[in-house]
């Protein structure tokens, strides 16, 4: 004796039988959000890093020629070595264009040089967020050993 199973209607099969790719869009539609987020978390954070890198290297090449063009008026005892120290971190400053900052001699007699540059976003331009700054800084003594 042969058993008989009953089939679906087609009624059933043409409206709610064929529901399987239902739910893998469903699934896709909530993940795009999410990667998309997550690669401009990569890309973005890794543009603010570069830009952190290159704003701390011109700080410290701005602080090291600050010290190297004071460095002949510190040993002559000359009481301008500040000022000529300042000048020529941010002349150093000034050639490195997209970044902007600042000299300054500390009170203790030091050296501080700031630094700041700003880079546009690539994908969190679509979170409102234009642009990333890095920020970087150095400090030297001006003083003689």
């Amino acid at each position: 004796m042969a058993v008989v199973c009953p089939r679906r209607s087609s009624v059933l099969r043409g409206s709610l039988g064929n529901s399987r790719g239902l739910s893998m869009s469903v699934l896709v539609s909530l993940l795009i959000p999410v990667l998309l987020m997550c690669a401009g978390l990569a890309v973005d954070g890794s543009a603010k890093t570069a830009a952190d890198r290159r704003a701390e290297a011109v700080a410290a090449q701005a602080a090291r020629a600050g010290m190297d063009a004071a460095a002949p008026l510190l040993v002559s005892g000359s009481g301008s070595a500040e000022v000529v120290a300042v000048l020529a971190a941010e002349q150093v400053i000034a050639a490195h264009a997209p970044v902007a900052g600042q000299a300054a001699i500390a009170p203790d007699g030091s050296l501080r040089v700031s630094t700041s540059t700003a880079v546009p976003t690539v994908f969190l331009g679509l979170a409102g967020l234009d642009h990333v700054t890095g920020r970087g800084s150095a400090t030297v003594e001006l003083r003689v050993r």
